[in-house]
Parts: structure tokens; C-alpha cells; sequence
């Protein structure tokens, strides 16, 4: 009987945690699990996020309780440390493999993304072999019984689509629909330049035919 639970609908905050503690046990798993301050930098790092954040201890805290309460988060003490440290149960909750978790933190950490720049963006997480792997990775994520990412329809100019993560409840990030439609405002305006320039061709050429004949 599968008791797989119905994927939480995140916060922002949350899912920038979430996506901080899986790229960190991936790329730098001698420092994993997280201390606190680690955890508030992974999260405010100026690159390899998208938008960038300024949360403050009191945040992390805040957010770093409900998602213990969802069972993504637990803490980890003891050894030779007695400082608290955070680690994630992403893949302990959901059946995904490690390189379908590596997707899904590059999704919650930056935001919707081509085939492309995930393959570029894995960097130290995961080697992809190939474009194929990437999208073969995406289709079986985005094709199970409780899809965890969609493809997202191609942005003017875009040869590739996007896919996005649906741990926000599927809707698009507020700085990302700002983009899309600066993205529209700009294809609309360069065909309604090219078409300016047409006609301005156009208008030139019956104006030196004219002035040839009157010549």
C-alpha cells in the first residue's frame, strides 16, 4: 500500500531552507548537517540563488519549526559537538533518488529552469552526462502518480521550456512573472519596431521612385 503523503504547499521561506540543507549535503557533505549559522548563510548566499534573501536568525528558526512539524527537517546532536544542527528528510518522505533530488533543489533554489541551465547549475551536486539524462530526469519527476515538477509553456525567444518545482502549490514566483511579462513587453515591442522598419523601407523606395521620375 503506498502511504507516500501528498506533497506541502511552501512558503517561500521554506522552500529556500528546504533547497539550502539538499545542496549542501550534496556539495559539501563534510559540513552536513548545517548548524544554524551555516543554514542562515546557505540561504542568504548572494550567488546560485534566485531572488536573493536576507532572512535573519529569527526566520530560519521560525520556518526551520514548521517544517519539522511537515517531517522534512529534523536536528541532529551529539558526537563531539553539542551544537544543534538541521538536516532534510526529503528523500527519507518521498521515493525520489538522489539525482531527482539534486533537480528539485536546483528548481527551489533558483527558480524555473531550462533542461539546459540545470545541467550547467548542478555543478558539484551531480554530473549529468548529457541534456538527455537532464530531461529523462525531469520527465520521470514530472510523469509519476504525484508529479513534483511541470513543464511550463516556452518564453518568447526561448528554444527550450522551463520546469518548475510544485512544492509552492504550482504557482510561478512573484519576480518570475514580473520577468515573463517584461519578456512579452519586449518580443511585443521588437515586432512592432520591425514592422515600423518595414514600412519606413518601403515608404524610402516609393519616395526615390517618384523622385527619379520626376527627374
Amino acid at each position: 500500500m503506498d502511504t507516500t503523503p501528498p506533497l506541502p504547499i511552501l512558503s517561500a521561506e521554506e522552500q529556500r531552507i528546504l533547497g539550502a540543507l539538499m545542496e549542501k549535503a550534496k556539495a559539501t557533505p563534510e559540513y552536513y548537517p548545517l548548524t544554524l549559522n551555516a543554514l542562515v548563510a546557505a540561504c542568504n548566499q548572494k550567488t546560485s540563488r534566485k531572488p536573493v534573501v536576507n532572512y535573519d536568525d529569527n526566520t530560519i528558526i521560525t520556518t526551520l519549526d514548521l517544517l519539522r512539524k511537515k517531517g522534512l527537517v529534523s536536528t541532529v546532536t551529539g558526537g563531539s559537538s553539542r551544537v544543534t544542527k538541521y538536516k532534510h528528510n526529503f528523500a527519507v518522505v518521498y521515493p525520489v533518488i538522489p539525482v531527482e533530488v539534486t533537480i528539485i533543489c536546483l528548481l527551489l533554489l533558483r527558480g524555473p529552469q531550462t533542461p539546459g541551465e540545470l545541467n550547467t547549475n548542478a555543478g558539484r551536486m551531480y554530473e549529468f552526462e548529457s541534456l538527455e539524462e537532464v530531461q529523462s530526469v525531469l520527465d520521470n519527476l514530472a510523469n509519476t502518480e504525484q508529479p513534483y515538477v511541470r513543464q511550463l509553456a516556452k518564453r518568447p525567444g526561448q528554444k527550450e521550456a522551463r520546469y518548475m518545482h510544485l512544492l509552492g502549490g504550482g504557482e510561478l514566483p512573484e519576480d518570475d512573472e514580473v520577468d515573463f511579462a517584461d519578456a512579452g513587453a519586449s518580443a511585443d515591442l521588437a515586432n512592432r519596431l520591425a514592422k515600423v522598419e518595414t514600412e519606413l523601407a518601403a515608404l524610402r523606395a516609393e519616395f526615390d521612385k517618384l523622385m527619379q521620375e520626376l527627374t
